[in-house]
């Protein structure tokens, strides 16, 4: 699914060869492994605080922020995946409205030792700025013109007015809908991540914080991208787009698809184990915005992103109880 494109990164011949000896043992299908106890689950409500996040700011927006969406968001999927998991720690990272940096969440969740890290967020765009005409206004003005010759010569104002239209300068909201799911690539390993960069398909998620600091050339960085490639990137991957199914199956919304991204997800790299940002929605959308703001809408968001940690949980734990399930099903089909 993923086309891989060159990278200028020097990587000696023993690393390459042992990278390869090791993606070939870790086959595409990563749920044929052994299996893995999913002890631990971290629940970021991304924002807080002083950082509000995206919020509504086009006309006849609810002027909701982000941050109490997502964690309104968060506490309604804590609590169904207490009752679906009872035996797995849920931890979320903020419980109320308080500010945490991304290293703080990061640190957090691999202090905790978390399996998995779900990060939740409302997405934006940059919108587009329209005006109407409310009334209009009188307004004086003056011209100046000269009479007489020489030492005689003397301006002379006179006096006009005129109508102007009084105009209402507006946000247009936009007309992006839906739920996408974001991933860290480790590499740029298809053109959605250049599609990100010059259209205008939101994600507004930047840890402005946290990237200033950070060389993405530098061979530490890209050394530790490699590593995340080979130890979380499949398994963000799959959680993903369980994520993206239960929600489009489940809500009727649509379906914008799982996202990679190199920069800006700095919570995500630093992050040990497999890890997702969910946007949810659109806070600059009128039907989004609404949406994301109901009890009813958060509700089912939070319970299709829990059956989709449910599924992601059977696949780790019993691969080849469902491997063998999915062989009957075709033997049957057959």
């Amino acid at each position: 699914m993923f086309e891989l494109k060159k990278s200028n990164l020097f990587i000696p011949f023993k690393t390459v060869l042992l990278s390869f000896t090791f993606l070939l043992f870790f086959n595409t299908n990563i749920f044929s492994q052994t299996p893995h106890k999913i002890k631990t689950i971290i629940i970021d409500p991304g924002h807080g605080g002083q950082d509000h996040g995206a919020h509504g700011e086009y006309e006849g927006t609810l002027g909701s922020y982000e941050k109490n969406i997502t964690l309104a968001i968060s506490m309604k999927l804590v609590a169904d995946l207490k009752k679906a998991m009872p035996d797995v720690n849920i931890i979320p990272t903020r419980t109320t409205d308080v500010y945490m940096s991304v290293h703080e969440k990061a640190q957090f969740a691999n202090e905790y030792h978390g399996d998995l890290f779900v990060c939740i967020h409302a997405d934006a765009v940059t919108l587009k700025t329209a005006s109407r005409i409310v009334g209009y206004k009188t307004e004086v003005y003056h011209t100046v013109h000269y009479v007489g010759k020489g030492k005689s010569r003397k301006k002379v104002y006179t006096k006009h007015t005129r109508r102007v239209p009084i105009r209402h300068y507006y946000k247009i909201p936009t007309s992006r809908k839906g739920t996408s799911t974001l991933i860290l690539a480790a590499r740029q390993t298809n053109d959605k991540i250049k599609a990100l960069e010059e259209g205008d398909l939101g994600f507004n998620t930047e840890d402005d914080d946290s990237t200033a600091n950070i060389n993405y050339d530098s061979p530490e960085y890209k050394a530790s991208a490699l590593l995340y490639s080979q130890n979380y990137f499949r398994k963000s991957y799959q959680l993903a787009s369980l994520v993206q199914e239960e929600v489009a199956d489940e809500t009727g919304r649509p379906n914008l698809g799982v996202w990679q991204r190199q920069k800006g997800l700095w919570v995500l790299h630093a992050t040990q184990m497999p890890a997702v940002l969910i946007e949810t929605g659109f806070v600059a959308n009128y039907d989004d915005e609404r949406y994301l703001n109901s009890e009813k809408g958060q509700e089912e968001i939070a319970q299709a992103i829990t059956d989709a940690l449910v599924k992601y949980r059977k696949m780790v734990e019993t691969p080849k109880t469902l491997a063998n399930t999915a062989k009957d099903n075709n033997n049957t089909a057959n």
